[in-house]
């Protein structure tokens, strides 16, 4: 198809799946229906609504403040919305109830800006914990009784991300760039069927960040995980995603696949 003819497709407006997506199974994941939420009587989100397909990455982006850490978490209940609707895995999810929401959050993975390590524990022990939420009980005893099969997948995933050989050495001793690695082989330990991520790449020198969104992306796509990532920077979220989200003020003001993007969506964004 010659460039001119890109031009000329028909771009696919607010949440309408193509048709072809559809055809080729890709189903929806998460579905977001008028989302608002307000702290101390300030709007954050207002009536956003968004659908993320399967194994497709989605890119949200925005300005500071724009409410992207907001719309992350709610998605999960991590804050609850003040109205709307999110579908999760085909379950209508605010007011599911405690035990349901576990079961649910069981099968998506997290990764945010603080990486939500735990300092005092080993590198492996903090991946292992990545296939705790599937388990009941005690979990302090866990890390140093796990199952070897536990263990060697916990070696398995530290391996491909590269952190392998600081397997038993204390989180607190490693530098921002490890122990995003690590956040993110622990995400992957929990076979998650989504990964929503905060900024992943927001607290690393640009070469870092770059070599941390590269794993990232490549890992999800290879083991087949949807992907939702926020990110400031313009440039990850247009050459890693399938699909960008913008957000302004609160407001969804982009959905759009990533190919069809025009400089004036761009402008909406970041310019009003």
């Amino acid at each position: 198809m010659t460039n001119t003819a890109n031009l000329k497709r028909k771009k696919t407006l607010n949440n309408e799946i193509p048709r072809t997506s559809i055809d080729q199974e890709i189903r929806p994941v998460l579905s977001v229906t008028g989302l608002s939420k307000s702290f101390n009587n300030r709007q954050i989100l207002n009536k956003v609504s968004f659908t993320v397909l399967s194994k497709k990455v989605f890119a949200l982006i925005g300005p500071n403040g724009a409410g992207k850490s907001t719309l992350l978490r709610c998605c999960i209940r991590l804050i609850e919305p003040d109205s709307g609707e999110i579908n999760l895995f085909g379950k209508e999810i605010t007011r599911a109830n405690n035990r349901e929401l576990h079961y649910i959050r069981t099968r998506v993975g997290f990764v945010f800006q603080k990486h939500n390590l735990i300092p005092k524990l080993s590198v492996i022990s903090n991946v292992i914990q990545g296939s705790l939420s599937k388990r009941r009980g005690p979990r302090a005893w866990f890390h140093s009784l796990a199952p070897n099969t536990e263990r060697e997948k916990a070696m398995h995933y530290l391996n491909i991300v590269g952190m392998a050989h600081l397997a038993e050495h204390r989180v607190e001793n490693l530098s921002v760039g490890q122990s995003q690695r690590v956040a993110i082989a622990r995400a992957l330990m929990q076979e998650p069927e989504l990964i929503i991520a905060d900024e992943p790449a927001a607290s690393l020198d640009p070469k870092t960040g770059e070599e941390v969104m590269n794993l990232f992306v490549e890992l999800t796509r290879k083991e087949g995980i949807t992907l939702l990532f926020s990110s400031h920077n313009l440039k990850h979220a247009l050459q890693y995603s399938d699909y960008l989200l913008g957000l302004r003020e609160g407001s969804l003001t982009l959905n759009s696949p990533t190919i069809n993007l025009c400089l004036s969506d761009l402008k909406r964004i970041y310019d009003g």
